[in-house]
């Protein structure tokens, strides 16, 4: 079985080998059995159930949250001549009766579904009627009550185990720590399941993390270095997202914001946007982000904090997906600790849930105000271990400073303490300062012992000292709505002089930001111009085909091209990433222009290429002779010419020499067939007695679509 996996994987995928646990993974659910799969994003989650649905008979139904992620899924299946489909919303009736009709007949390999739709008796019947080879949940932490991505319909998704005995089920998950692990397991009737753990480590994200000074100057010095790439700033508010997109895009960076109030056709057309250009700058509240696989994300960074350490790392793990470097920047402040405090208290739930929100959140700004490896804190907050620092965070590189803060918390606590406790961060250094103003008056704490005795740290030193005290559990914050801090249980050793604390200092941000760690860049100096060629002509066939461009190609694949330089098809087809569908479809245009630069000569563009086969075809030449000449593949000539046929260009019979009797009963049969549009080539392949080039028949249906239009 691992052979005929592997196989599967260089022709259809284009990928030479497995990575981590994908073989053991793969064997155990083509073999029949169940598995619970946590493994980081870009690990190549999707491989580990589509291969097995490829391996197994039947229909591979696919249990996915978002209609967007479903889509490009979708889109990148087919894509690599795979058979595969949605069930949402979006369809219209005559749709999903096709679909319906297409499952029947067996003539699907993947199906994609929302939970919602699954869970429908109607739909539940209508699979109990089919082969199904494997049902898999992806995004199954949605399973868990406690995490941010909770969807309650997923609660109902175990009962899979009973209405389909002997079918395996897989969940899939990036992100997981024991307790989820656990819920996943139990909710979904995978106790007996085998797991397979593959850890949480993103070894190509650079993590930084500043504290909140000026933080748009921050933010615009952290993407200095990110022109044309793509990215997502996270904001807390609605109101913050729409002024920070419109405030990127007044200072020349192409910015989008993307939240849940905005009307959602907006919100559609700005994911659209944000898929199939490049470069785009996507400012959005968490409501962003899941339905994304865009796999060339160069960035993501946080103008707030996080409310947990698990929404921090699936969001930055929206960076990267293709395995290239990527950025994770966060600017964080106390009013941040504040205000997610008051959204928690203000929230439904119960005193437990709310307690185990705080703890998460307490963790959150731990890991901010850390003075050690960024990389190891997070990954044992999931209980993993980092023997040695990664060497690749802002830590790493730049050690944090450290001084000597005991007798500043102590005024600081002293602070809290004589002022009854009640008041929150700026209060407090207004009297470590000695400041005069009307709220220190009124409250007489101009009289305080502690009055003015702060005076050798700047506001910004004081409010550092408070962020780090309550990151130490030293100091807690109030839940009454107004952010008054109170001294907790721990500090007393630290107040009786029995203990000492190292505090870090803040570095104030004005220079550019160290480069990460010595890295490469992703494209080297030298091959930009060729790098961006590629991309270009990537970015129109894309356009050409309907699809956002990292589904005709990740940046890995055109990054691999510039390594390999291929000089044949054969070559392209060593490249990682091109599977024999795309090899055929797209290998010709990308090696043309890679020879072109390695001639020094102007890249021949797929534009060019249909101007000469189109030259050729009113020339007299058949398809065989114009693929003879031009060095195309032939399937590849015939799409071109019904491209020139669709546009008026060209005349069927310069493309198509057929009996006249034998291409009635063709157009026949696309007609007899057509409802609201006509049917596809294979469809109509399937009905036709004798065997005719595919592209003859695109060609065909390309004359009868340009024919009805007009």
């Amino acid at each position: 079985m691992r052979e005929q996996a592997l196989q599967k994987l260089r022709d259809i995928f284009g990928y030479g080998e497995f990575r981590g646990q994908q073989a053991d993974i793969i064997d155990q659910v083509a073999c029949g059995g169940d598995a619970l799969v946590l493994m980081p994003t870009g690990g190549g989650k999707s491989l580990c159930y589509q291969i097995p649905g490829l391996l197994r008979p039947g229909l591979t139904v696919v249990v996915s949250p978002l209609i967007a992620l479903m889509d490009d899924q979708v889109a990148t299946l087919n894509e690599l001549g795979l058979r595969a489909a949605a069930l949402n919303s979006t369809l219209d009736e005559q749709s999903r009766r096709d679909i319906a009709e297409r499952l029947r007949r067996g003539d699907m390999d993947f199906l994609y579904l929302a939970p919602e739709r699954l869970l429908k008796p109607r739909t539940l019947q209508f699979l109990q009627s089919l082969d199904i080879a494997l049902f898999a949940i992806d995004e199954a932490h949605c399973v868990s009550q406690w995490g941010h991505d909770f969807r309650p319909e997923y609660l109902q998704l175990g009962q899979l185990a009973e209405l389909f005995p002997g079918v395996p089920r897989m969940a899939l998950t990036a992100t997981a720590d024991e307790r989820t692990r656990e819920e996943i397991a139990q909710r979904l009737r995978l106790e007996h399941a085998r797991r397979f753990i593959s850890g949480f480590d993103r070894p190509n994200i650079f993590y930084r993390i500043v504290p909140k000074d000026r933080p748009r100057q921050q933010l615009l010095a952290f993407l200095r270095d990110q022109r044309g790439n793509a990215g997502i700033v996270y904001c807390l508010s609605r109101k913050k997202v729409e002024d920070t997109a419109q405030w990127l895009s007044e200072q020349g960076w192409p910015a989008l914001p993307y939240h849940a109030g905005l009307p959602p056709e907006l919100r559609a057309t700005h994911q659209r946007r944000f898929l199939n250009e490049e470069g785009l700058i996507m400012v959005a509240t968490i409501a962003f982000g899941m339905g994304i696989d865009k796999s060339n994300v160069r960035f993501v960074a946080h103008l707030d904090l996080p409310k947990s350490i698990e929404a921090y790392y699936q969001e930055t793990g929206r960076a990267g997906r293709d395995g290239l470097p990527a950025d994770a920047w966060m600017a964080y402040g106390l009013q941040d600790v504040l205000l997610l405090n008051q959204i928690m208290a203000s929230s439904e739930g119960d005193e437990r849930h709310k307690r185990i929100e705080r703890h998460k959140l307490d963790a959150m700004l731990a890991l901010c105000e850390l003075t050690g490896c960024r990389r190891q804190s997070l990954l044992g907050y999931f209980g993993e271990t980092l023997e040695e620092p990664c060497g690749h965070c802002d830590n790493c590189l730049e050690p944090a400073d450290t001084w000597d803060g005991s007798e500043a918390a102590r005024m600081a606590l002293s602070a809290i303490y004589r002022s009854g406790q009640r008041y929150g961060v700026g209060h407090l250094v207004d009297i470590l300062l000695g400041r005069d103003n009307e709220k220190i008056r009124s409250a007489g704490h101009q009289h305080l012992s502690t009055y003015g005795i702060g005076k050798q740290l700047s506001e910004q030193e004081w409010r550092s000292v408070f962020r780090q005290l309550i990151a130490r559990g030293l100091v807690e914050i109030d839940l009454d709505g107004f952010g008054s801090l109170r001294l907790s249980e721990s500090c007393r050793p630290l107040l009786r002089g029995e203990q000492t604390l190292a505090l870090r200092r803040d570095i104030a941000r004005t220079a550019p930001l160290p480069a990460r760690g010595g890295d490469k860049p992703v494209i080297a100096e030298a091959d930009r111009a060729l790098w961006e060629q590629l991309r270009a002509l990537r970015k129109r066939l894309a356009e050409a085909h309907g699809v956002p461009p990292y589904v005709v190609f990740a940046d890995s694949t055109l990054v691999d091209m510039l390594r390999l330089r291929p000089t044949t098809m054969q070559d392209m087809a060593q490249v990682s990433g091109i599977g024999a569908h795309k090899l055929e479809r797209y290998g010709a245009d990308f090696l043309q222009v890679l020879l072109a630069d390695g001639e020094g000569g102007v890249a021949v563009t797929p534009v060019h290429q249909a101007q000469e086969v189109q030259a050729l075809a009113l020339a007299g030449m058949e398809p065989a002779q114009i693929a003879a000449q031009t060095g195309m593949p032939i399937k590849q000539v015939y799409l071109k010419l019904a491209q020139a046929i669709s546009t008026g260009q060209l005349e069927l019979h310069h493309a198509v020499d057929l009996p006249p009797g034998q291409l009635e009963r063709i157009q026949d049969l696309f007609l007899n067939e057509a409802e609201d549009d006509l049917p596809g080539v294979r469809a109509v392949a399937r009905e036709l007695d004798e065997p005719v080039e595919e592209g003859v028949l695109h060609c065909i249906r390309a004359a009868l679509v340009l024919e009805i239009s007009g």
